[in-house]
Formats: structure tokens, C-alpha cells, sequence
């Protein structure tokens, strides 16, 4: 194993923590041209420099003396507040999915996770101009888009009962841990790992309820499968920027809110919020949401709706609305095919470390706890002995989960 400091796994470190070239020098009392350097090779730094910066960046020391071994790239990053979060904030929650992404290949080789099954819709809209007067066009193709995706992942006109799951089985990647940041709540990453794209969707949680979390997932799934991800979204321009957020917007609303199932159950007492409440426990959506749904879909006029949202202000809704509680996701499929390699005794916390290590993986246990949205000390009980199987992993209703189907492939 080649033991050699290599200077990009540094740079991957500092940005992973959101941290400048200024900010790492000051901690460290290393000047920032010798970092610079050593980041690129140019310099290599001695053991004890080493152990200052893998202290100061919470990284083991071993991190930054082997290679990458998938190397991911971001092709794009979408984060609902890209115009208020900060550079080096978004940064670090960028590094983070693309770690994500490597722990997810590091896992593909024992699991067979579920394939990537995404709608192939159609949406010309991505020039078009949508604001509180939008536009009829973007909004039928949206509507349109909306319910193929509902018709692809075989949904009724009914409330999605657990979203997480849905879009775990069909191949997208769900974590949620705190950003550290009132910045940053929901975004999306497609990485590349070899030749395969992965999805991954991440959300700020401790703070939520669950229909905010859902609209996020909602939101986040829109940008997946409308707009364009080979692009630095940093180039586009502000305008732009928040025609691509109102149109994920709209088809987060279309997707969670099918037209006319929604538009069945709100015609009862469209203009009573105390029955958007009601049905906010079925459809497990905002009052907020569902009212700007009803104004889309024409249920409320213009003076309706604007008075209704007077009213939802009021009441001091828009910061908190009622029964929401903070919410945190489910366990998830990497806790699910974790779970399965210990179980099947193929791992221990120890050596599925040490296989993390041995792909370049160097983080410690409850970094990829929190990374992964596992539950803590997931990674941290004693070793024991283990025998190899080689695994598949089926999702089922049990996510974290899975039904599992094993066969054993060890040869002796």
C-alpha cells in the first residue's frame, strides 16, 4: 500500500470542513503558501505537520496518506439557498455528498443496492419565466411532468404514505444531519463514480417538521428530473437561479398534491384554514403549500388566496405552523445494508472500518455515522469473528431496511 502524502486529499479534507486557506493557516500556524503547496504537491510536509492539520480538520492521519480510490466528481450541486449560503458553506456540504458517494461504492461491493429508476419526462420550461404570475405553458408541462413520475413509481392519486422510501427504491440516495448553517437546508448532488451517476438528496434535519422535510424531497426530486445538471450552477445568473427554484417548487406541489384528488378533497371548504390543517395530516403537506396548490390549480382566486395568507400570517403560521414537530428521517438504506453485513457476521464495526480504510475511506466511526444517518454507535461495538457472504439487498417495507437474500460465495 502506498504510504506517500498526497496533497489533494488535504484539499479535499479542508473544503469538506468548509474552511479557507487563510482559516486552516491560522489554526495551525502554517502559512498559507506552504499549505497551497503542499495541497498541490508542490511541497510535502513532515509527520508532526501532518498530525496539526489532521487535528485541526478532525481527520485521522492516515486520510491524507493514500489515494482516492473512486475519486468522485460533482457534476452539480443544487442547494435551495444558494444565493444566501456562503461559498466555503457550500462547499463543505458538496465534499460531503461526494463522500457519501464513496461510501455508497465501498458498500456496492457487498450490496446489491436498487438501480436508478427515474421518469423519463420531458420539459421545455427551463427558458421559461414563472413568478406569482406564471406561466401557463411551464405549468401544464410541470403538471404533466409531475404525474408521469407518479405513473412510473406505480402511485395512486393518494397521499405518498413514506417518501424517503420511494425514493430509495428507486435509486436515489437519502441522508440527513445537520449543515451547521440556517443557509443551507435541502440540496441535491449528481455525482460520478467510474461511469455511474449517483443521486443523492440531502436534508438539514433536527429543526423540520415532516411536511416541510417532504416538501424538500419533493423540491430536491424536481431539479433530478427537470433541469439540467451538467452546468456549474454558480454561472448561471440570480434570475435564473430562482426561475429553476419556483419551477421545482411547482412540481414539488403537483407531485405531493395529485390535481384532482386534491382538488376533490379541498373543495369542501376552500377558503377555511382551520380544514387545510385537517387535511395537512392527510396529505402531509403545509397549509402554506396546499394554499399556493389551490391557487395554481384555480380553486382560490388572486384576493382569496392573498387573503387567506393575511390570515395564515396572522396567526403567526409562517414561522411555525401548527402540529409541526421537529421531524428526523427514517433509517435509511445504508442503515439497512449495514445492519445486513453485520448481521450476516461478513463485518464488525472494526473491520468494515478498517475495508472503509482500505478504499480510502479514512473518516472516523461517528463522522460516517452522521455522514450516512445511521443511528450512533452503529459503528462502535467489539469485534468478534466473521465469516464472508456475499450478500444482496432487496428493499423492502422493513427499511431501514431490506429483505434480504443471501448466498453464501466464500471458497475455502
Amino acid at each position: 500500500m502506498d504510504r506517500k502524502f498526497d496533497g489533494s486529499r488535504l484539499r479535499f479534507a479542508r473544503l469538506y470542513r468548509g474552511k479557507t486557506l487563510t482559516e486552516l493557516a491560522k489554526e495551525t500556524e502554517i502559512s498559507k503558501q506552504m499549505i497551497s503547496q503542499y495541497e498541490n504537491n508542490d511541497s510535502r510536509p513532515s509527520y508532526d505537520k501532518i498530525s496539526i492539520l489532521a487535528e485541526a480538520l478532525d481527520y485521522p492521519h492516515d486520510f491524507f496518506m493514500q489515494a482516492d480510490q473512486y475519486n468522485p466528481q460533482a457534476d452539480a450541486t443544487y442547494f435551495r439557498s444558494l444565493l444566501s449560503a456562503g461559498k466555503m458553506d457550500r462547499s463543505s456540504q458538496k465534499y460531503k455528498l461526494m463522500m457519501i458517494a464513496e461510501l455508497y461504492m465501498a458498500l456496492a461491493e457487498y450490496i446489491s443496492f436498487p438501480s436508478l429508476n427515474l421518469p423519463n419526462v420531458s420539459f421545455s420550461g427551463n427558458d421559461s419565466e414563472i413568478d406569482d404570475v406564471v406561466h401557463e405553458q411551464a405549468i401544464s408541462e410541470l403538471e404533466e411532468c409531475a404525474m408521469m413520475a407518479r405513473q412510473k413509481w406505480g402511485l395512486q392519486d393518494e397521499p405518498i404514505d413514506n417518501f424517503q422510501f420511494l425514493l430509495e427504491q428507486n435509486g436515489i440516495l437519502v441522508s440527513g444531519y445537520p449543515t451547521n448553517t440556517q443557509d443551507i437546508d435541502a440540496f441535491s448532488q449528481r455525482t460520478l463514480v467510474g461511469d455511474q451517476h449517483l443521486f443523492i438528496i440531502a436534508v438539514d434535519q433536527g429543526q423540520k417538521g415532516e411536511a416541510r422535510i417532504r416538501f424538500d424531497l419533493a423540491h430536491e426530486l424536481g431539479h433530478i428530473l427537470i433541469h439540467p445538471w451538467s452546468e456549474p450552477l454558480e454561472d448561471i445568473s440570480k434570475d435564473e437561479f430562482k426561475m429553476r427554484e419556483n419551477q421545482a417548487n411547482m412540481f414539488a406541489g403537483a407531485f405531493l398534491l395529485p390535481k384532482n384528488s386534491f382538488i376533490q378533497d379541498i373543495m369542501a371548504f376552500p377558503t377555511d384554514l382551520e380544514y387545510y390543517l385537517f387535511l395537512k395530516k392527510k396529505w402531509k403537506v403545509s397549509v402554506a403549500a396546499m394554499l399556493y396548490r389551490a391557487r395554481t390549480l384555480g380553486v382560490l382566486s388572486f384576493n382569496q388566496y392573498q387573503y387567506l395568507m393575511r390570515q395564515y400570517s396572522k396567526k403567526g403560521w409562517r414561522k411555525h405552523e401548527p402540529d409541526d414537530v421537529p421531524f428526523l428521517l427514517n433509517e435509511n438504506i445504508f442503515q439497512g445494508a449495514i445492519d445486513t453485513l453485520f448481521e450476516a457476521r461478513y463485518f464488525t464495526p472494526a473491520t468494515l472500518m478498517r475495508f472503509f480504510g482500505m478504499r480510502g475511506i479514512n473518516l472516523y466511526p461517528n463522522e460516517i455515522e452522521k455522514l450516512l444517518h445511521l443511528r450512533a454507535g452503529t459503528l462502535k461495538t467489539e469485534e468478534t469473528h466473521t465469516h464472508p457472504v456475499r450478500l444482496k439487498l432487496v428493499t423492502g417495507d422493513n427499511l431501514g431496511g431490506a429483505d434480504v437474500t443471501s448466498t453464501d460465495s466464500r471458497s475455502e
